[in-house]
């Protein structure tokens, strides 16, 4: 079952790259990104980056990556993964789970938390998401 909302973020892609493409098999593509957003009520800066490949279905299949940082130094990784989709505008949505680490006491609520994630990317690059506590 979901839980509270945890946090919403903004983002940016600042890159796109193909870094595997094996013949026979569709590429996989790489995409970093920046944003900010708020993460158990702290303002959080977010850098990170996944890799999504296209599936036989059409569907994507996408792994990622990060660090989140706030504006006193409180910091947190994370690692996620889901399933995107094409959207008719040229962007993708993504829906998924995500799973943090951390040592901060800001973020101590993180640990043992599976989160449950919803991100809209336009075509342009820009980025939205939300994170669900999944209790």
């Amino acid at each position: 079952m979901l839980g509270d909302l945890i946090g919403e973020e903004q983002a940016q892609v600042t890159g796109q790259r193909v870094v595997r493409s094996d013949h026979g098999l569709p590429p996989v593509v790489e995409t970093s990104f920046t944003g900010t957003g708020q993460l158990l009520g702290v303002t959080v800066n977010d850098m990170g980056s996944y890799t999504g490949r296209l599936r036989p279905d059409g569907t994507l299949y996408g792994e990622g990556q990060g660090v989140i940082m706030s504006p006193t130094g409180a910091h947190a990784s994370w690692q996620g993964g889901g399933v995107g989709r094409f959207t008719e505008g040229g962007g993708t949505s993504w829906r998924g789970t995500i799973v943090y680490s951390s040592d901060s006491p800001e973020f101590a609520d993180l640990r043992g938390v599976a989160g449950a994630f919803e991100w809209e990317v336009g075509a342009d690059g820009k980025a939205v998401g939300k994170i669900w506590a999944w209790k």
